[in-house]
């Protein structure tokens, strides 16, 4: 039976966890690792707000 769907809605905040089948590793070399940080690092930059500097 699948899960329920997640209710998403704008300005959520959401805990994300990346893991393989049975907690098996999902990098196989530090490159690998690399890219993946890249990308998040990317994603984050375009989708979460910017605060003001100070607050």
């Amino acid at each position: 039976m699948a899960r329920p769907l997640r209710i998403e809605f704008a300005g959520a905040l959401y805990h994300v966890t990346s893991r393989g089948n049975a907690r098996q590793n999902i990098f196989f070399d530090d490159d690998d690792y690399t890219l993946f940080l890249a990308v998040l690092s990317d994603i984050c930059e375009r989708s979460i707000p910017k605060l003001p500097r100070g607050a």
